[in-house]
């Protein structure tokens, strides 16, 4: 039985009071009152896909107004399946519903307005029949989901940042307890999700750190969030890592406070970089200092052969400027053809430019130091290396050892042994040693570290009453930088 006729807008539908002839017609009133103010979409169709009502929501939902009676408010979609791709009316649930006489429910689609705007609904198509089951038309609800569709995309792309980022994410409930766990946390800390997934995240606290976990979840029931919290975390192999932790709270739809999430960041480079920067910096004080001393002892020294004042001017002159070709030899430069390192020079060629200040006795070049065996190249890091090595051994002689006295000397030997190069320093003629030094100063730490960390080598001392003798063995692939 068709429908009661209605105005060409909701709106005049409410107007126009619909008079039902008999009890079918009564109850077919009173649904269309009911879905008039339904909050989804709805609209009915009769056999020929004339609409025959729709709602509010439904007007909306058209883009521009549909008019009734007529069957080209489907023609003025287009329809798309979830994953995009284009669907013909013939195809669409609502289509179907009455086609195949059928229920369809809830079916995703997208549909785009004549305005270009597209929204994602879900069909829900029942067709209509009469008492002797032919088809009618079909009633439709088309409910709004694209605010799901927005966060579930959002949600996926928020997973694939989570997912692909290169620092370590994970949550954990209130207890502590694993809840995610990224590819950047497998990296870093060296479990799996599925080794670290429901287990205490107190598996990476260093054991003498018992009340770090517990206060940082405190706080975080608090309410607060944590930033850039420095601390340092166990791996599985059981190697330490220095981190970074942001922690913020993770609330549920009411605002309830379920959990906690963390950004692990792995800052050893950058405490390594800090520790490096100090080292430098001590070092740089030490050698100021050094060069103070170093030209108060070029002076001390030149006086007792200098005959008058401008000869010891002379002199000092002269060995500063040694100590300034010395210390050239140690700074790196770059061709401007190749932009390349070009910091290269022999073994012999650098010992001889830093000991050349002390190198005379009486007014004699020569007479104090003696260089013997093979010579080597050495380029790159290892020039700074070795040039910061004997200018310390130089600078202790020059202040307390051999080089220290008028007829002080010392005689360094040579020997390349194929996959290591041995130099031997030994002192003569300089204050008599009765023991060795009560502990290390500052420039045999940085000594030691220099050889074992940059030349892949050692260093020993021996304090002999007649003199300090040095051995240092490096790596002979470390020579070239």
């Amino acid at each position: 039985m068709p429908a009661p006729p209605l105005s060409d807008s909701v709106a005049g539908a409410r107007e126009v009071p619909i008079v039902a002839a008999d009890r079918n017609e009564q109850e077919k009133a009173s649904l269309y009152a009911f879905l008039k103010v339904f909050p989804q979409a709805v609209y009915v169709t009769d056999v020929e896909d004339r609409l025959v009502f729709f709602n509010e929501a439904a007007r909306h939902l058209w883009r521009p107004e549909p008019r009734l009676g007529t069957a080209d408010f489907s023609r003025s979609w287009r329809l798309f399946g979830p994953d995009g791709r284009s669907m013909s009316y013939a195809q669409s649930p609502i289509a179907l519903a009455s086609a195949e006489r059928e229920l369809r429910r809830g079916h995703e689609l997208v549909i785009e307005g004549p305005d270009g705007l597209r929204v994602t609904v879900l069909a829900f198509s029942t067709p209509l029949l009469d008492d002797g089951g032919t088809i009618t038309g079909a009633v439709n609800l088309l409910i709004d989901v694209s605010d799901r569709s927005v966060a579930y995309e959002t949600a996926q792309r928020l997973a694939a940042i989570v997912e692909t980022s290169a620092d370590a994410i994970l949550t954990k409930d209130l207890d502590g307890i694993v809840t995610s766990w990224n590819k950047g946390a497998e990296r870093l800390f060296g479990y799996t999700a599925e080794e670290i997934v429901g287990k205490s995240v107190s598996v990476l606290v260093l054991p003498d750190r018992p009340d770090e976990e517990p206060n940082i979840l405190a706080r975080i029931r608090a309410g607060e969030r944590i930033e850039h919290y420095e601390t340092t975390r166990l791996r599985k192999v059981g190697s330490l890592v220095d981190i970074s932790l942001s922690v913020s709270p993770i609330q549920d739809h009411s605002g309830r406070i379920m959990g906690a999430s963390t950004i692990a960041r792995d800052i050893s480079e950058r405490r390594r970089a800090e520790e490096q920067q100090h080292l430098l910096i001590r070092e740089m004080d030490h050698r100021v200092k050094n060069l103070f001393s170093l030209a108060s002892s070029i002076v001390s020294l030149s006086r007792r052969s200098a005959t008058s004042v401008d000869d010891l001017a002379s002199v000092v002159v002269s060995r500063l400027n040694a100590l300034s070709q010395a210390h050239a030899l140690t700074v790196p430069h770059t061709s401007a053809a190749n932009m390349r390192l070009q910091q290269a020079t022999t073994l012999h060629t650098l010992m001889r430019t830093i000991l050349s200040p002390y190198d005379e006795c009486d007014a004699t070049p020569g007479s104090r130091v003696t260089i013997e065996g093979p010579d080597i190249d050495v380029a790159g890091g290892a020039v700074s290396g070795f040039a910061l090595l004997f200018h310390e051994f130089a600078t202790n002689a020059a202040k307390y050892g051999a080089l220290s006295v008028r007829n002080g000397g010392m005689d360094i030997r040579c020997e390349d042994q194929g996959a290591t190069f041995i130099l031997t320093w030994k002192e003569r003629g300089g204050p008599r040693i009765d023991r060795a030094p009560d502990s290390d100063g500052f420039g045999t730490l940085l000594a030691r570290s220099t050889v074992r960390g940059q030349l892949g080598g050692e260093i020993t001392r021996e304090w002999k009453p007649e003199g300090l003798s040095i051995r240092l063995t490096v790596a002979t692939d470390r020579l070239a930088g």
